[in-house]
């Protein structure tokens, strides 16, 4: 599926953010924290399904890097879990 525009996005969406222990073991190694990811997510470019059934990848940038951040929505409780983030190699 190509990216979709922002007015297509899925309403899970907009759920609250559920925060995976992965990406906080991660965060200090690639040098970002949990303001950076809200900030990351919240400026999305776009999204696309990822190769995982049931998980997307969100495209955004930090640091003046594209990145890409792994999210899997989760219906019954309606939280959107960041399952990990990193930046794209350049």
């Amino acid at each position: 599926m190509d990216d979709l525009e922002r007015a297509e996005w899925p309403e899970w969406w907009r759920w609250e953010l559920e925060i995976s222990p992965h990406v906080l073991e991660r965060m200090p190694v690639r040098r970002f924290n949990e303001a950076d990811l809200r900030l990351m997510i919240e400026s999305a470019t776009g999204i696309r399904e990822d190769i995982v059934e049931g998980r997307w990848v969100v495209l955004t940038e930090h640091d003046g890097r594209a990145w890409e951040i792994i999210v899997e929505p989760d219906g019954g409780m309606e939280l959107l879990i960041v399952v990990t983030a990193y930046p794209l190699e350049t």
